[in-house]
């Protein structure tokens, strides 16, 4: 039986251009510098330059699968484990490991043949708790108590969860499955809630005043189902009965979970349009290639694609699609082959609009699906990355979300997902150019396509800022694009760490909505190729790398596509203090869904006290002296206890009050001074934290 770590070098190959030719344009590309603006509400590029760093460590790291060469910055890796060798229905899954979600101490991974639970009591030494095979696309995971959630897009899918692919439609699951995960050993089906277009990814949302029930926000990307398979399911172009144009809402009786079903579909695409159509190819492919366009065409995947070397799951609900929209009947002829390949290479160069497949559509039309949504409940907004544009919507009512703006950009190919800050006034949308499956930070790669934008919302309106994207260069090996991430729970500042493929995990701060910077970083060498030659010169890509990247309860996880999970710690340095370390970690969560973000509160501590200082120490928001006050301030506090420690803290922050009336960073010294009062508060009630000195 063939291994996975052998299935997965055999994954899909792209050809690139030589080094040479990237080499021989990085001048040119560097020298072209210049300020780029959007189609809507454009301000000039923040950046110098337009090239990666040729200088950075992460570059010509050595190929390999187990020993690939690793660069890190502020950073380490202090936990991992393999994916299983064997892909039968009790050793492992097929293919690749998608996203992440969280409850206690498991990790729930999914895969685009099924999911894994791993256990990471202990960070530094995770183990696979239940494997559950289920052909199911990419399988994007979601928890809610009990209750897993799992996306299922493919047409091949069945409901009993075996291989084979469907040959008799009522056999077809597309929706999102729930499972239950009461005897987290054994999950059991409860509910398969069927859908018209499928589910790529899905977010969960509770109504504030409703906790009976759950919602499910679906995000489908495949073709319109035949109606005479799910009844509703019509394709009508612009029709308001057109099963496109919507996202559906599930409705989960959280007593009741096998009740749930379908209750809603949320048209907040109507009367959108295009800005302009998303670039394609990078100038230098441009170049290199005297002019004409690049390997793919708009969009520009690179090379040839195999069918036989995808998954089933990518492949079959296109082909079926295609077979379908031409009536045909029994095999797929070569005809069939030729325009599936044409449909992926459109979908996975990040083409943006024709991402969902169907019928040829008015190429300024806006989206008419999204391809993930990040709801901020307590915010009552969500952030729509919907292939051609990105949204804000208000979610106050889930069941009925308004769109309250739309923002477009040209320097964008694929709106892919979103990240609130905190306080809710910034949002930063990705931009998945290539699909995950090219090489997208090149040398001759621009810094302001394939990363992030981000964007401040004021009254419900959206103004984009600076990009940022990881700035090393990578080489035509490597897949790399901004993919998924989230907060790192730093007081008095907005930081993300982010998967980029195999361009590695990486963190920025961008509390400075203008010069987004990062912090630290942790990148690997190219799969290779020849799995016998671990330097091999070949230019092909076997798909790998970090899907995603999230902060939870004190560590970064990574789901990494070919090799398993990563566990990483941040360390201390001239960028992040040990005390900001600290307060992160303070922060706790019973689960974590990614794309249903929690608001962030911390516990009253003296590192939160401490975090705000040192802030203020490396941006010199206070005199010198007076810093160097507060310290002492501050350690007397800690070695007073009870009544002294309280008032203490009082005096400190009443003293910080009038030191923001003056304060070049005023802001953040109010934050601190209400980190000290609430830590005062909590000493005089004889807090845990208060006691034991945090």
């Amino acid at each position: 039986m063939q291994s996975i770590r052998s299935a997965t070098r055999q994954g899909l190959r792209t050809v690139g251009a030589s080094a040479l030719a990237v080499a021989a344009l990085v001048a040119t590309l560097s020298a072209q510098g210049r300020g780029s603006r959007d189609g809507r509400n454009g301000v000039p590029e923040a950046r110098d330059s337009m090239a990666a760093s040729l200088t950075d460590p992460r570059v010509g790291l050595h190929s390999g699968f187990d020993d690939a060469g690793t660069a890190s910055k502020n950073m380490k890796l202090v936990g991992h484990h393999a994916k299983p060798d064997l892909f039968d229905h009790a050793g492992g899954l097929t293919y690749a490991n998608s996203d992440l979600a969280f409850k206690g101490n498991y990790v729930f991974q999914g895969n685009f043949s099924g999911f894994q639970i791993w256990d990471v009591a202990n960070p530094t030494d995770p183990f696979i708790k239940t494997t559950y095979y289920c052909p199911t696309s990419q399988g994007d995971p979601s928890v809610w108590g009990n209750l897993l959630f799992i996306s299922s897009e493919s047409t091949g899918d069945r409901k009993d969860c075996k291989a084979g692919g469907v040959q008799n439609g009522a056999d077809r699951m597309v929706g999102v499955r729930i499972f239950d995960i009461s005897d987290i050993a054994n999950p059991r089906v409860v509910a398969n809630v069927q859908n018209c277009r499928g589910s790529h990814t899905h977010t969960l949302v509770q109504d504030p005043n409703d906790k009976n029930n759950l919602y499910v926000y679906i995000s489908g990307t495949a073709g319109v189902r035949d109606s005479n398979e799910l009844a509703g399911c019509v394709d009508r172009g612009d029709s308001a009965n057109s099963a496109r144009f919507r996202i559906e809402i599930i409705k989960v009786p959280l007593a009741h979970p096998d009740q749930a079903k379908v209750v809603a579909g949320a048209r907040i695409f109507e009367g959108l349009r295009s800005n302009g159509p998303a670039h394609g190819n990078p100038p230098g492919d441009t170049l290199a290639r005297g002019g004409r366009g690049g390997r793919g065409g708009r969009g520009g995947l690179p090379g040839q694609i195999n069918l036989a070397q995808l998954p089933p799951t990518m492949v079959t609900p296109v082909i079926d699609s295609v077979v379908k929209a031409r009536g045909g009947t029994g095999a797929p002829t070569a005809a069939d082959s030729q325009a599936t390949m044409q449909v992926l290479v459109t979908r996975f160069a990040g083409g943006g609009r024709g991402r969902g497949g169907g019928a040829p559509r008015d190429p300024n039309a806006g989206p008419n699906q999204c391809h993930d949504i990040t709801v901020y409940p307590s915010a009552g907004l969500a952030g729509g990355a919907c292939a051609g544009l990105g949204l804000l919507l208000d979610i106050r009512h889930p069941t009925e979300p308004v769109r309250l703006d739309f923002v477009g950009d040209t320097n964008f190919s694929f709106w892919h997902s979103a990240t609130f800050s905190n306080d809710a006034r910034k949002v930063v949308f990705t931009d998945e150019w290539g699909g995950g499956t090219a090489a997208r930070c090149r040398a001759i790669d621009p810094l302001n396509w394939g990363g992030d934008a981000v964007f401040t919302i004021d009254n419900g309106k959206l103004t984009r800022h600076a990009y940022f994207k990881m700035p090393a260069a990578q080489t035509e090996q490597e897949n790399c694009v901004a993919h998924n991430g989230s907060l790192v729970p730093i007081p008095g500042r907005d930081v993300m760490v982010q998967g980029w493929y195999q361009g590695g995990l990486d963190v920025f701060d961008f509390t400075d909505v203008n010069h987004p910077r990062e912090i630290a970083y942790f990148d690997r060498g190219p799969i290779p190729n020849h799995p016998e030659k671990a330097d091999s010169q070949s230019t092909g890509i076997v798909i790998g790398g970090f899907w995603c990247g999230y902060w939870y309860n004190g560590h970064i996880y990574a789901s990494e596509i070919a090799r398993g999970i990563d566990v990483f710690d941040l360390t201390p340095s001239e960028f992040l203090s040990q005390n900001e370390i600290d307060a992160a970690k303070l922060v706790h969560m019973d689960q974590f869904n990614p794309q249903d973000q929690p608001k962030i509160v911390w516990p009253a501590a003296f590192p939160v006290v401490k975090s705000y200082l040192d802030q203020l120490d490396r941006d010199n928001g206070l005199p010198q002296a007076r810093r160097e006050e507060l310290w002492r301030e501050i350690a007397g506090a800690e070695h007073a206890s009870g009544a002294a420690r309280s008032a203490a803290l009082t005096k400190m922050a009443t003293q910080l009050d009038q030191d923001a009336k003056g304060a070049s960073d005023a802001e953040r010294v109010k934050s601190m001074a209400d980190a000290a009062r609430d830590l005062a508060h909590a000493s005089s009630g004889g807090s845990k934290a208060a006691k034991s000195g945090l």
